[in-house]
């Protein structure tokens, strides 16, 4: 096979959780230049519904949307049979919804600490686990967890426990299911991203200040990520240019970690 094949994503079909903007977009954008059907699997319909038309315009494929919250085993097996119904197998998922909720460990609610922990965990599980049970009927898939930097560090100055806790045990998740399911041929790999700047984030940074300026003095690149640059890293995830990359931890963080 020829590394162009290998990066063929046509005939694919592929779930994004929170791919109606930012990250998602970008990546949902980027599977389905390779040809990649989609199924986006969001809160957000109408966002949704907008981002869907865009990529069958742009690119010709086919497009499912479900409007859905992943921390809902009854909307997660919801996506999971929509999927079937739509494509009849799945080939990737990528699990990108994700929030985050900033206060000092002292002062942090109860409801807060759930909330981030339930989207940003909890809702990975739910969502591999359904969808990892077709993945072992066709034995073969790819799982895609996009869980962050601050996985791997604690940020400063800002306190963010529950995100970084949540982010941390999605790296453990995908190690774990990526040696419990490698023998069914699914892959399961996770990509960390640092600071980012989105549709959401862009005033944050266009405004600056000394937030900004230490974020960006700590990362050796200098400057917030791209959402465009996640795309080539989620592509290769997806493709079979990984056959044998499972269990890895992918950061795109500037550098940021190298120190």
């Amino acid at each position: 096979m020829s590394i162009k094949d290998k990066f063929n994503l046509q005939q694919y079909t592929t779930i994004i959780t929170g791919g109606a903007v930012g990250l998602g977009k970008a990546m949902a954008g980027a599977l389905a230049e390779m040809g990649s059907n989609l199924v986006i699997a969001d809160m957000n319909k109408a966002n949704a519904e907008s981002t869907a038309e865009e990529l069958r315009t742009q690119y010709g494929i086919r497009v499912h949307v479900v409007e859905a919250d992943v921390c809902s085993p009854e909307d997660v097996l919801r996506v999971q049979e929509e999927t079937i119904r739509e494509f009849g197998r799945i080939d990737v998922l990528i699990n990108n919804a994700g929030i985050v909720r900033n206060a000092k460990a002292e002062d942090m609610s109860y409801k807060d600490w759930s909330d981030v922990l339930n989207v940003n965990l909890n809702g990975v599980f739910l969502m591999s686990q359904c969808i990892g049970r077709v993945m072992i009927q066709q034995q073969k898939g790819s799982i895609i967890n996009i869980s962050s930097m601050s996985g791997l560090i604690v940020n400063t100055p800002q306190c963010q426990i529950a995100y970084n806790v949540s982010k941390a045990g999605v790296i453990s998740l995908t190690k774990t299911l990526a040696a419990e399911w490698a023998p069914h041929g699914i892959r399961v790999n996770t990509i960390a991203p640092g600071y980012m700047k989105t549709e959401l984030t862009e005033p944050f940074f266009k405004e600056g200040g000394a937030l900004i300026e230490r974020w960006m003095g700590m990362t050796p690149m200098g400057r917030p990520g791209l959402p465009d640059e996640l795309q080539g890293i989620a592509v290769y995830l997806a493709s079979e240019a990984s056959s044998y990359t499972t269990g890895g931890v992918f950061t795109v963080d500037g550098g940021y970690t190298a120190w």
